[in-house]
């Protein structure tokens, strides 16, 4: 099947519920990259959004996107599909590495995961990586079973745990601090930000549990780009932090400071995610 690659355009893709915000975040990278990339063949850029991981996976599938930047979970979910595989971790708003916390108010009788059966917790939405395909799994490898509520009043069994997606961060912190459901998860970078865990509800809350810490974001290149393309893709990416020339693109690209190698222990723990993924979407969704 002929690709983009095949005709010196490379495709930069996104899944995107926003794509006129997220094409003005990817736009300054793309057009730093592109001329770079002259030595492989490699003479216009372009973008493509995808509305959901399913989409995306497609798109790789089919070389119609090269690259794309994604969190840990849904990396995970590319590479056991075969569409894509990681070559570069991306510290995004400081952060090379992240993990889940697990909370719940300060009287509350929860002391830890075990406690959990016949109460209550609060997920992001079923594409986060932090909010969800982390504490999910841990909680499945804990022994226990999850099932879907149809809101936050609603109530599981006694032998479950009832979960709910709250959309965002501020919900799960307010749905806590309400009692509208006994625990939250947010990543550790969320914990400390104002905007998602407000300091007058953080007082009230205390941590019982935490996931194993997982890249926080990743590059990849879909399954089939041509080996020295993503070569020079890679030296264009891990050279561009030293760059003047790159600053604003990197900064407008979700915050990144720079692009690293992944590390041997990364990539354990990105094979181990991707088994903690597929045992969410079976034993879960």
């Amino acid at each position: 099947m002929p690709t983009q690659e095949d005709d010196g355009v490379l495709v930069l893709g996104r899944v995107s519920d926003d794509p006129k915000a997220h094409y003005d975040q990817l736009k300054p990278l793309l057009d730093y990259v592109i001329p770079r990339m002259a030595s492989v063949g490699i003479r216009s850029g372009r973008i493509l959004m995808a509305k959901d991981p399913q989409q995306m996976a497609s798109y790789l599938r089919r070389g119609r996107v090269d690259w794309i930047n994604e969190t840990s979970g849904n990396a995970a979910i590319f590479e056991q599909r075969g569409v894509a595989h990681a070559f570069l971790i991306t510290e995004r708003e400081g952060a090379v590495r992240y993990h889940t916390v697990f909370f719940v108010r300060r009287d509350s009788p929860i002391t830890t995961l075990k406690d959990l059966a016949g109460h209550s917790i609060a997920f992001q939405s079923p594409y986060s990586t932090s909010a969800y395909f982390l504490p999910a799994a841990k909680l499945l490898n804990a022994g226990m079973a999850l099932e879907l509520l149809l809101s936050p009043m609603d109530k599981p069994a006694p032998d479950r745990v009832g979960y709910v997606f709250a959309r965002t961060e501020l919900n799960i912190t307010t749905w806590v601090h309400k009692r509208l459901v006994d625990v939250g998860v947010l990543s550790n970078l969320d914990w400390v930000n104002p905007t998602r865990m407000p300091p007058t509800f953080a007082q009230d809350f205390r941590v019982i549990d935490r996931t194993q810490d997982v890249p926080r974001a990743l590059m990849l290149t879909r399954t089939g780009l041509s080996p020295k393309v993503q070569a020079q893709l890679q030296t264009v990416l891990l050279e561009a932090s030293r760059d003047p020339e790159a600053g604003e693109a990197l900064r407008r690209f979700l915050g990144t400071a720079h692009f690293l190698p992944i590390s041997d222990a990364d990539k354990q723990r990105l094979q181990q995610l991707g088994q903690d993924v597929r045992r969410v979407n079976t034993e879960v969704e």
